[in-house]
């Protein structure tokens, strides 16, 4: 629903084609129906299997593990709006992978989330959620964290003060009842912010506006701003809800993770470094 900012570099559709192609035929064994029936019970027994859970998502090789956390996150001043950010600046070889709106609700990605171990970032609208936030629970208890992307989607920037905080702070009250917690990250639906944007963040509790550098389109297109057409350390990506008909997030997460393996990085947790 977030549509990528910035002039569109694109990566080949063919390519994407050609990736997913190569995923059914390395995986035919594993592929969509592992985990039911026989094909569990095959698995269940299969060591192999299990050790490389890689192969069973379509990479012909493990991410690398990132490295330790920094020692400080992006600094950001008391009292001050909060920082906005595109991409981090560090030198290590980490990506970041953002997911936006909540809109698909894909059982298979959380098992794909756990046996690769993804720490990604959920931004979640809830009028998109709407009644279900139970996979979400799911993904965070696995690893995921949730983070804000407003109550109804709505393009902040021109908004008054008032409306943007009931936004902000309203999807804050809802994910504290939820789960238990504050999000630090909010993310401004489109893209679109101004000055009462970041002093309502702040006010509701935001330690950063993460925007981002990269976007995946819904049929595996890499999009890029604000720099070259290539992932770099630091970048933070964005998959927007997928269309009709296009690839689904666990097709495009694999695509987005053999192009982060391609360029010699892995991915990283962002609330390590913002």
């Amino acid at each position: 629903m977030t549509p990528p900012p910035g002039t569109r570099a694109s990566v080949a559709v063919a390519l994407a084609t050609a990736l997913l192609a190569g995923c059914a035929a390395g995986t035919a064994a594993t592929g969509p129906r592992a985990g039911t029936g026989h094909e569990a019970t095959r698995s269940a027994k299969n060591a192999t299997h299990t050790a490389q859970p890689y192969r069973r998502w379509g990479l012909r090789a493990p991410l690398p593990a990132p490295p330790p956390p920094p020692a400080r996150r992006a600094p950001h001043r008391p009292g001050g709006p909060p920082p906005v950010l595109h991409r981090v600046p560090t030198r290590d070889r980490v990506v970041f992978l953002t997911y936006d709106d909540g809109a698909e609700k894909d059982p298979r990605f959380v098992d794909m989330v756990r046996e690769l171990r993804l720490p990604v970032s959920m931004f979640l609208t809830d009028s998109v959620v709407g009644p279900g936030y139970g996979h979400f629970a799911r993904l965070r208890a696995v690893g995921a964290s949730l983070q804000n992307h407003t109550l109804d989607h709505a393009a902040l920037r021109g908004l008054p003060y008032a409306g943007q905080r009931a936004e902000i702070c309203g999807q804050q009250h809802k994910l504290h009842a939820r789960f238990g917690v504050r999000p630090r990250l909010f993310r401004p639906p489109y893209g679109t912010y101004d000055a009462t944007t970041l002093r309502a963040a702040a006010d509701c509790g935001a330690a950063a506006v993460v925007l981002w550098r990269v976007s995946m389109a819904g049929d595996g297109r890499l999009t890029y701003a604000k720099g070259p057409a290539r992932l770099r350390p630091g970048d933070v990506v964005s998959v927007p809800s997928g269309e009709p008909g296009g690839l689904s997030l666990r097709e495009r997460t694999t695509l987005l993770l053999r192009a982060v393996q391609e360029r010699g990085l892995t991915v990283g947790r962002l609330e390590d470094y913002v």
